[in-house]
């Protein structure tokens, strides 16, 4: 591998991969479209129609799905900034605007997936449909669009972890990145002579979590015992990938006045609580059928 990049590389030296020009966005008719954009519109595009399909599996109606995801869309996109800017407020008090570029990133899948189950909240509560039961077939539809979305911080340049050496090492010029996002330890590592930085590329390791979760999501789901059942999975699947994956993140959001990672905290939060839910709710499935076998065998003996 060569030893300066240029601005638009991005390389995988341990695998061999060295990509030249890799664009951030391109224009039509003068007017600049980030990939950040296109690619996060492809993943929710494709979570709705997954949505519907799993929709569609369970003979459920799928125009259910496709009416609740125009608020789903909106709400969730909504989330997903007010948590960031919210956790970052340091980088927009003095500049209000900026906190309507999302072309230039921010957005924090937490915040969407928040947005996106209260919203689910009260769209049932108005259509008096099943909330559970929606939102089991919605969460694969979620997922699928969390793995595919993680690609346009790949394409921004963000979303990646300190230094590694590892096999999965990404290499990326140092003017392609935000400052803020290069830690210490990162530039201790930094080689004399050349310009760019190798980091964990955190953004892959999401993408691939959430890909065998969505797999064991769709493999399990004829054999769940409860309505939620997949949402505790999600939750719960999520919230175990995402407690490691950021504790080697650069672009951390801390709570307020202190150094702890909130998006951590809530991650493991999450976990524990759906873990503890589904043993809870198993104990007391697996109860009712044990009375009920015994109130059986009680009335066959009379």
């Amino acid at each position: 591998m060569q030893d300066m990049m240029d601005k638009m590389d991005i390389a995988f030296p341990h695998l061999g991969i060295y990509l030249e020009g890799v664009p951030k966005g391109f224009s039509i008719f003068g007017f600049q479209i980030a990939f950040y954009g296109v690619i996060i519109g492809i993943g929710v595009l494709c979570g709705v129609l997954m949505a519907a399909y799993v929709a569609k599996k369970e003979k459920f109606d799928a125009d259910v799905i496709w009416d609740f995801a125009i608020y789903a869309i909106i709400f969730s996109i909504m989330g997903a900034r007010v948590y960031y800017v919210v956790f970052a407020w340091d980088r927009y008090k003095n500049d209000l605007l900026g906190i309507f570029r999302l072309r230039n990133g921010g957005l924090a899948i937490y915040g969407a997936v928040i947005a996106a189950f209260a919203t689910l909240w009260i769209y049932c509560k108005v259509k008096k449909q099943n909330y559970l039961q929606i939102a089991d077939i919605c969460v694969p539809g979620l997922v699928i669009g969390q793995v595919i979305g993680r690609w346009g911080n790949f394409m921004n340049r963000e979303v990646f972890g300190e230094y590694t050496d590892s096999l999965l090492a990404m290499r990326l010029p140092v003017d392609a990145v935000r400052a803020s996002d290069i830690s210490e330890k990162i530039s201790a590592h930094m080689v004399e002579g050349t310009n760019y930085i190798q980091v964990h590329p955190t953004f892959l390791y999401e993408s691939l979590w959430n890909l065998i979760l969505l797999l064991i999501m769709l493999c399990y789901r004829q054999y769940k015992k409860f309505e939620g059942e997949q949402s505790l999975l999600y939750l719960g699947g999520y919230g175990l990938g995402r407690a490691w994956i950021e504790g080697i993140r650069t672009d951390t959001l801390f709570i307020p006045h202190t150094t702890v990672a909130v998006s951590q905290v809530l991650a493991i939060v999450l976990f524990v609580a759906a873990l503890a839910a589904d043993i809870i709710i198993r104990r007391k499935i697996k109860q009712k059928t044990t009375s009920a076998v015994i109130m059986e065998g009680s009335a066959d003996t009379k």
